[in-house]
């Protein structure tokens, strides 16, 4: 199963839709921060399955601030990590994943993409779809065992 995790589109439908067209992916994450361009997924390809959290942008959403779910036995939690203070450290948001028994740790908010594995927790950022760089991230879960990297929107990379 191929993961396409965006955040932070700030209104760069485009962006998403390039990023959708390009990997083809089974299952769309938006970890906030716009959440309503995905307006565009679900018109566009209403057959992908989409999940969305919202962002500090998004306070007007009727949308959940933190999202888990277990898919292939692995348990996600996303959110889009403002409300835990990213950009002043990972303490707060590694912890509340590790109460919440995650596998996977999906946040955004700091447009800086990140990845690490700490306490058997893969802790992933994919920085900003909208703005900089314009990059995402892309899990693949295949027999239990899950893969990741960070892409860039100008430059993206076939595996």
């Amino acid at each position: 199963m191929k993961i396409l995790v965006i955040s932070d589109s700030h209104g760069h439908k485009d962006s998403i839709l390039k990023a959708v067209a390009y990997e083809s992916p089974d299952l769309i994450l938006h970890l906030g921060d716009h959440d309503k361009d995905c307006s565009v997924i679900e018109q566009d390809y209403p057959e992908i399955p989409l999940r969305t959290v919202r962002g500090n942008c998004d306070r007007s959403s009727p949308g959940l601030d933190t999202d888990e779910f277990t898919l292939a036995g692995k348990r996600f939690c996303m959110t889009h990590g403002h409300l835990f203070s990213v950009k002043t450290g990972k303490a707060q948001i590694t912890g509340y994943a590790a109460s919440r028994g995650a596998d996977i740790l999906l946040f955004g908010h700091t447009h800086i993409p990140f990845s690490k594995e700490q306490d058997n927790i893969i802790i992933i950022n994919p920085g900003s779809i909208g703005a900089g760089d314009k990059t995402y991230a892309i899990l693949e879960l295949k027999d239990g065992v899950i893969t990741y990297q960070h892409r860039n929107l100008n430059q993206p990379a076939k595996p």
